[in-house]
């Protein structure tokens, strides 16, 4: 069986020495009381042998008349011997024959039969008491007060006995109760009082009061239990506390983030330039939940990798660029240190820009790995790569939607221009060659061969470039983009050449607007179309390169170059060329190469919309 508790052990004691106490005191009181059971009546029949041994001298002295009470006094003296005897007396007397009482009353037996006794029996009848005969009874009545006065000392010995039992008794009492209320003061009221203040502590949100109890009582141990509690609570509070404070500012970061993205949504929407609309929302959510930097990939049908349409954070301006002007994302060379590395996916949250059925690209998303990314800031991204697509697929749909728009208009104009002007051309290149059948002379001749000349020369460029115009019209139809355009213009010209022409093309997505992508095109067509008609060429590249923040068409032959140095005057297709790149805000250089042929370069800024002008440099 398991052992009573200390605390109830300390009790049990405390009641067990109370009960002992008692229990003594009784017991010794009841031994005591019943030692001097009958001393009083002892101590009275002692008395009484006194007056009986003076009333039996009396009746020895008597006169003549009463000798017939002889037999009288003997049957006295039997009487007064019996009483000597008498059971109260011996049980007064102690049971050892050594005790001076015991020894007092074998006095008192030998006194009345030695002496006293004799002395009455041989005393004459009548005849007066005889010295000797008093003195016996003078020295028997001594042994009796002796006999009587020890009684007595031993009684009140007795009594006091009891009474110095009663007084330790009650002592004990007094004792044990004062070391009981000492106790429960110190074990039980102290360690209540303080496990009282520290459960009022507690209530309070104050976990700092500790009991401290020591022992191994009940009152300990709860003591104990109170300060690991109290410990516990306190760092569970903390603990709280800081969760609480920590979701209290994620609340907060997620409500201005929510703020930043709604007020955002509007400019994003609204502005269709994607890198300068959507970069200072970035940066601010960046700041906000201390992530970053963050990368917007988009994907092209015309590039097997994603392309990179927006950043935060770079060390070098990004090729896609096109305002150098704008340094939003450029980052200081302190801070290069800071950028995280490529290769490291620990710190990396790729959130896919999708529409249902489309995925548009990717956001990537940097933070540090010491912090993680709460499920807040998680959410926050995914709305933002839902608000993200919805802008993208929007654009890309505006777009799509003025591409088919302009080119169902210039398929009516393709339309207009066959129905009318190039009917028009006809006619005058029909007119041209009868006026060549007329048999014209005199010195008006040469003059009208010359002219003619000239008319058939514009009229057949003109309607050269207009087929071209027409074949540009009908492509852009069928292909809303540059990149297509131009590899079926590619493979167009492969075919004319009898061998394949190579093209080089890096333009990012929506760099150009439709007005650009079309003077651009209708350029490389031309470039291409003088390079195989007139320059006897067996290699032609093509290519189309983003310089940021310049785009820059190079159409390169192996041909015999332009007779006469560079730069022909009044050329019809340069002068075409020219007149578009000045559209462009650009410029067209040609020029011989050093190893042979032609290069055409066509160098300009795209006007993007909300793009700040930025002078173009020369090529």
């Amino acid at each position: 069986m398991k052992s009573r508790s200390p605390l109830v052990n300390r009790i049990a004691i405390v009641v067990g020495a109370i009960v002992l106490t008692a229990v003594v005191s009784m017991a010794t009181t009841l031994a005591v009381s019943k030692s001097i059971e009958g001393n009083a009546t002892a101590i009275n029949l002692a008395g009484a042998l006194r007056m009986g041994a003076f009333n039996l001298l009396s009746h020895a002295a008597a006169t003549g008349a009463h000798r017939e009470d002889e037999q009288g006094l003997a049957g006295m003296m039997d009487e007064y011997g019996a009483k000597l005897s008498d059971a109260t007396i011996l049980d007064a007397l102690p049971q050892a024959v050594d005790h001076p009482l015991s020894a007092q009353y074998q006095s008192i037996l030998d006194a009345w039969r030695d002496e006293l006794r004799p002395a009455m029996e041989n005393h004459p009848a009548g005849a007066p008491v005889t010295p000797a005969m008093l003195d016996a009874a003078e020295h028997y009545v001594a042994e009796v007060d002796a006999m009587v006065n020890m009684l007595e000392q031993r009684t009140e010995a007795r009594i006091d006995l009891l009474h110095l039992i009663q007084i330790i008794s009650l002592v004990f009492s007094i004792l044990i109760v004062i070391a009981l209320f000492l106790d429960l003061k110190n074990r039980v009221l102290r360690p209540l009082r303080k496990l009282v203040g520290i459960a009022t502590a507690v209530g309070e949100q104050d976990f700092s009061h500790k009991a401290k109890l020591k022992g191994s009582d009940e009152l300990a141990q709860l003591g104990q239990a109170f300060d690991q509690m109290t410990s516990e609570l306190a760092l569970t509070y903390y603990e709280l506390e800081e969760r609480v404070r920590s979701k209290t500012e994620e609340l907060e970061k997620s409500h201005a983030a929510l703020q930043l993205l709604h007020s955002s949504s509007r400019g994003l929407f609204a502005n269709h330039d994607l890198c300068s609309g959507a970069v200072p929302m970035l940066q601010d959510l960046e700041q906000l939940l201390g992530i970053g930097p963050i990368h917007l990939y988009l994907h092209d049908r015309e590039s097997a990798e994603p392309v990179r349409a927006v950043t935060t954070a770079t060390k070098e301006r990004p090729f896609y660029c096109r305002d150098h002007h704008c340094n939003a994302c450029l980052v200081t060379p302190e801070v290069y240190d800071d950028l995280p590395v490529e290769n490291n996916d620990g710190r990396r949250l790729l959130l896919p820009i999708r529409t249902p059925g489309l995925l548009l690209g990717t956001l990537e998303v940097w933070y540090p790995s010491e912090k993680g990314l709460s499920e807040t800031a998680r959410r926050l991204l995914e709305t933002l790569s839902d608000q993200l697509a919805t802008a993208i697929y929007l654009e890309r749909q505006i777009t799509e939607e003025q591409q088919l728009t302009l080119a169902e208009e210039r398929t009516v104009i393709a339309r207009e221009l066959h129905d009318s002007l190039a009917q028009s051309l006809s006619y005058l290149k029909m007119q041209v060659a009868r006026l060549r059948r007329l048999n014209i002379e005199g010195d008006q001749q040469k003059a009208h061969a010359a002219i003619l000349d000239e008319l058939s020369t514009g009229l057949n460029s003109a309607y050269r470039q207009l087929r071209e115009l027409l074949a540009t019209f009908r492509l852009k139809l069928d292909t809303p983009d540059l990149a297509t355009a131009l590899r079926k213009t590619i493979d167009e010209f492969s075919e004319r050449l009898g061998k394949p022409v190579e093209l080089n093309y890096n333009l990012p997505p929506q760099t150009l607007s439709p007005n650009e992508e079309i003077h651009t095109l209708q350029i490389v067509r031309e470039g291409l179309a003088n390079a195989v008609k007139h320059a006897d060429a067996t290699e032609i590249s093509v290519d189309v390169m983003f310089e940021s923040p310049q785009v820059k068409a190079r159409i390169r032959d192996n041909g015999k170059g332009l007779p006469g140095g560079d730069q022909p005057v009044n050329h019809y297709g340069l002068i075409i060329m020219q007149d578009r790149a000045r559209t462009l805000g650009g410029q067209v250089n040609v020029q011989n190469r050093d190893e042979g042929g032609v290069e055409v370069t066509l160098t300009f800024v795209p006007k993007s919309r909300n793009l700040i002008p930025t002078e173009v440099s020369s090529a």
